[in-house]
């Protein structure tokens, strides 16, 4: 009898522990809030910026000065991006008819936000105010393009240039339903099991020689269609991975004879530059680049030191704002 009141009980708990499994085996491959939130784009961009942070990367780092408008936009919104950004997922729409000809963007950020200032802010910079199920969408004129920014939560706004206002209008539709690890655009349902796991940056981007404007930005040679996964895991180092998943065989092996030869390049032009006595970091960074073809994937690796990102970021331009990035 007592064997028989036991299974119901073990059964039971044999169901609840095959749903958390399901939950974290689902949880794994699916891409961070944010980046589902994302409208369909040839190419997605997610990074975490916390994690630089937790690596110290900032730390004791001189003073940089704001310029001038970004300085104003501070003290309006209160909101620092180098302080205040917490995560943010792009996603990337290659020039083609629907954008107008040029390269247009989505994104979504998690941040520390003052809503109230954000909004007065959005306000005076607005030509108009559009609202959507209850959500202000603002209009900034901005060279020449319409900027489309919608704050979804406490601490979550988009953001999109798009010529077509549906696509912040579909980002704030999928806000407002439950998280799902389902969701996401079809290019992040396909690749990001890809992605390793505790990756803190990665990138999904679709490339075809066919499109000049889709690759011109892209240093790596391909002579066929591929799909590049990119990631950052930080493990002590930096760990930078590279799979460009091609067509067939022949393709990953042409892929890699021609980034080997890209490599050695690249590897001499530096040791020239830097002389007899090259950064250590630099040389570390250098030793690690490895590629190599693994059936019809191209997969290139390295490794870089902490510091080296420290000296980068310290000798980055001093001045920061709209008008250095321009």
């Amino acid at each position: 009898m007592r064997i028989k009141r036991a299974l119901p009980v073990l059964f039971g708990f044999l169901l609840v522990v095959a749903a958390v499994a399901a939950v974290v085996v689902l949880r794994k491959h699916a891409p961070p809030e944010p980046a589902r939130l994302l409208p369909g784009a040839d190419g997605f961009v997610y990074i975490d910026l916390k994690w630089m942070r937790r690596a110290d990367i900032a730390n004791h780092l001189p003073a940089v000065p704001h310029d001038p408008e970004y300085e104003q936009f501070i003290q309006a919104t209160g909101f620092q991006f180098e302080r205040d950004l917490q995560e943010g997922a792009i996603a990337i729409h290659y020039a083609s008819p629907q954008t107008g000809g040029e390269t247009r963007f989505s994104e979504v950020f998690v941040a520390k936000i003052d809503g109230d200032k954000l909004r007065a802010y959005l306000k005076q910079l607005s030509s108009s105010v559009d609202s959507y199920h209850s959500i202000d969408i603002y209009n900034v004129p901005l060279l020449g393009r319409t900027l489309r920014v919608a704050i979804l939560g406490v601490d979550t706004v988009a953001v999109s240039n798009h010529d077509d206002a549906g696509v912040i209008r579909g980002i704030i539709d999928r806000s407002r339903k439950l998280a799902s690890p389902f969701g996401g655009p079809a290019l992040l349902r396909q690749f990001y099991k890809h992605v390793p796991l505790a990756s803190l940056a990665w990138a999904i981007l679709r490339m075809n020689p066919a499109n000049a404007r889709a690759t011109a930005e892209v240093p790596l040679p391909f002579s066929s269609p591929a799909t590049v996964v990119a990631s950052v895991r930080y493990l002590g180092a930096v760990h930078f991975r590279a799979e460009a998943f091609t067509d067939n065989e022949q393709a990953a092996e042409q892929l890699t004879s021609q980034v080997e030869t890209f490599l050695a390049i690249f590897r001499s032009a530096e040791v020239s530059v830097a002389g007899q006595t090259p950064d250590p970091d630099v040389k570390k960074t250098l030793d690690s680049l490895k590629v190599e073809q693994k059936s019809d994937r191209a997969v290139l690796t390295a490794t870089v030191p902490t510091e080296l990102i420290r000296k980068i970021v310290a000798e980055a331009p001093r001045e920061v704002g709209p008008k250095a990035r321009q």
